[in-house]
């Protein structure tokens, strides 16, 4: 990364045209945004007076905007994906490595970029949680601490998506494949549903996704639904274990990412 700092001029111009290219495609931020606030409008109000949260104490719809919110990071590993595969596609990533930049520039210019599109989705989905009844009840910094581990989940999963985007360039296949990771890390999560009703290894392997430990965490820092006690570290010391899994993630997708983007750039 020493290159991106070498070469912050860079990255600000690559993050500045990115940015300007997502307010003329605003349906970008509709893309991520538009699954995660379909499930508050048809979870948290269509369904919040069928379902009863067991051993929680409080309402559905409290207990689901955790893992909502966790569902617009994995909403930004498609978006990134595509427009990646995009760029290569159309050349435009050749003929930016023509210019005197660093390599990781334009990566990291295409990530930046986006988590300014997952914020504004995050701010989306916010919005319709408060018309829908959903509050916060902690202290501002743990709202706040919440909001920053959403925030750092989302830049996570959008290095999944550059990595994705540069191996398979395939449009629809990585449609595909990003719906399905998107369906599968929700679900066997427990960002809609508590995971004491599990088999005990599926339990287990719930337990320890990072979609659960993000979604946990936001919960017990925001005072909602759904903050369960249970003899399970990763949910009793689920803002340490979100904190470390979102740190290993970055540190090793962006190497990751950045080698792929090297390798390619010799073929």
């Amino acid at each position: 990364m020493s290159s991106v700092l070498a070469h912050g001029g860079d990255v600000a111009a690559l993050t500045g045209r990115h940015l300007r290219h997502l307010r003329r495609t605003p349906e970008k931020i509709i893309g991520v945004a538009l699954t995660p606030v379909a499930m508050v409008v048809i979870l948290g109000y269509l369904f919040a007076t069928v379902v009863e949260v067991k051993n929680t104490g409080g309402s559905y719809r409290e207990y689901i905007m955790a893992g909502v919110f966790a569902q617009v990071g994995l909403s930004c590993i498609g978006i990134t994906a595509i427009g990646v595969a995009g760029d290569l596609g159309k050349g435009l990533i050749d003929r930016f490595r023509s210019l005197p930049m660093g390599r990781a520039t334009v990566l990291v210019s295409h990530t930046l970029a986006d988590l300014a599109a997952a914020a504004l989705s995050i701010a989306l989905v916010a919005v319709t949680g408060l018309a829908v009844g959903w509050r916060v009840h902690g202290s501002f910094v743990e709202n706040v601490t919440g909001f920053l581990l959403l925030l750092g989940f989302a830049y996570a999963m959008l290095w999944v998506g550059a990595l994705l985007g540069m191996v398979m360039r395939n449009l629809e296949a990585i449609s595909g494949i990003a719906a399905l990771l998107l369906v599968l890390f929700s679900f066997l999560s427990s960002s809609f549903m508590p995971l004491s009703g599990l088999p005990g290894w599926l339990q287990t392997l719930a337990e320890w996704n990072p979609v659960s430990a993000v979604s946990e965490a936001c919960r017990q820092l925001w005072g909602n639904t759904g903050a369960v006690t249970s003899g399970s570290f990763p949910v009793e010391n689920a803002v340490l274990v979100s904190a470390i899994s979102i740190g290993v993630l970055v540190a090793v997708l962006i190497p990751l990412s950045l080698r792929v983007y090297r390798i390619s750039a010799t073929r």
